[in-house]
């Protein structure tokens, strides 16, 4: 069996806040539900890049200017992924 190694510290603190918020009885809990969260989002990324990319990409070419500029596209990224985060704490 391979050896565990330790977890940043900040990753420990966030397991260790898990355990004393009562939802996760061990440490084991807390990193399996992460790991799901962590394969629902693959998922979705997959179905997004196979179902909706191809669509939009279509639908740019044909209509140019309902592009946005890649400044504002990483903003909504960046807003979008603060969004979660904040969701998630």
């Amino acid at each position: 069996m391979p050896s565990r190694q330790a977890l940043p510290d900040h990753d420990e603190q966030f397991i260790q806040r898990q355990l004393e918020s009562g939802r996760y009885h061990d440490r084991n809990e807390v990193i399996h539900a992460g790991l799901e969260m962590l394969q629902e989002f693959e998922h979705g990324l997959e179905r997004w890049i196979q179902d909706e990319l191809p669509g939009r990409y279509a639908e740019l070419k044909s209509d140019p200017s309902k592009a946005i500029p890649l400044a504002e596209a990483r903003a909504r990224f960046e807003q979008r992924y603060q969004d979660d985060l904040a969701k998630a704490k």
